[in-house]
């Protein structure tokens, strides 16, 4: 059961996403949609490394299967509501499928190999221009409607990403609370010890890929209608490496991670444009130090400062005074 505090911070939260669309003009409020669907990527992927212990650098190439299965179905006229649930369905399936090399190796052998099937995917998208468009993508993708209702307008389709966003977090939440997230902590911290107590390793690790990439499937399949036209690029390594810098500077393994992650990696560039060609030099910087003095990521720092003043008074007791000395 989450406490007072808790459940206080989240409608306050809340409160506040829902009167955002107030006071935030066009792009204001096309950044923090698009920070909404980066989140779900996230949630996803922190399932996978966070939880499970896996290592995965292939999450955006998920994200842009998603996207170009509800471009392409959505262009052939089907409605979104039939192309999005297999979009999720299929990164479902390949996450099962990215998930049989997770059990032969291990650590950044396995990142290796996501990586490939990343780039396999980006090369995909590129060359295959019947049905993905090539380098030229696809273009006008309109949004969803529901009921004769469409979500057209920013603030409309804002709405409806943040209710499909509390949806996964909600999801995502009990999932980690039931046995299996209970499984997908003992794959992370010892796996032989977990086989022993009874956990199938190969089940579990198979679905820690299959439920993170379904998690990236819902993201693309709400990212292609955000931006009315999607191309190979943003589905590259490079997202990839910013997905699971979302999740490390985040929190890795915790629940909220990802959110602060994903605001950070998102917003803070757009802040740091005033310093033209530095602006990516300082972000950098900033991860690196932050990686340095804080690795479990911001949501550790509270952990951090009492385990450096527990040091300081284990190590200003253990040192004899002078009157003792004497």
């Amino acid at each position: 059961m989450m406490s007072k505090q808790h459940l206080a911070f989240l409608a306050l939260a809340l409160a506040a996403l829902l009167a955002a669309p107030a006071f935030l003009k066009t792009y204001g409020l096309y950044l923090l949609t698009l920070w909404l669907v980066y989140v779900i990527a996230a949630l996803g992927l922190n399932l996978t490394v966070g939880y499970a212990g896996l290592k995965s650098l292939c999450h955006a190439g998920f994200m842009g299967v998603g996207a170009y299965t509800v471009a392409i179905m959505m262009k052939a006229g089907f409605s979104f509501w039939l192309a999005s649930p297999l979009a999720i369905l299929l990164c479902f399936v390949l996450g099962l499928l990215i998930g049989f090399p997770a059990l032969r190796v291990q650590l950044h052998y396995l990142g290796f190999a996501t990586l490939g099937f990343n780039l396999l995917l980006v090369l995909f998208f590129r060359n295959e221009e019947w049905l993905t468009g090539g380098t030229f993508g696809i273009q006008n993708i309109k949004r969803p409607e529901l009921f004769g209702f469409a979500f057209d307008g920013n603030a409309p389709f804002f709405y409806f990403v943040l209710l499909i966003t509390v949806v996964a977090g909600v999801a995502l939440a009990l999932l980690l609370r039931s046995p299996w997230g209970r499984a997908f902590a003992a794959l992370r911290d010892n796996p032989i010890r977990a086989e022993s107590t009874g956990v199938n390793i190969t089940a579990y690790t198979l679905m820690s890929f299959a439920i993170g990439a379904a998690y990236a499937g819902i993201a693309g399949a709400l990212f292609a209608p955000l931006v009315n036209f999607i191309e190979p690029a943003p589905f590259g390594i490079a997202n990839s490496l910013l997905f699971l810098m979302m999740v490390v500077v985040g929190g890795s393994g915790r629940f909220y991670g990802p959110v602060l992650g994903a605001a950070i990696a998102l917003l803070l560039p757009e802040y740091l444009r005033f310093l033209k060609d530095w602006y990516l030099a300082v972000f950098g910087f900033a991860a690196v130090a932050m990686m340095i003095w804080l690795p479990g990521g911001l949501l550790s720092m509270r952990e951090t400062w009492l385990l450096a003043k527990s040091k300081r008074d284990a190590k200003r007791q253990a040192t004899p005074s002078g009157a003792e000395a004497a």
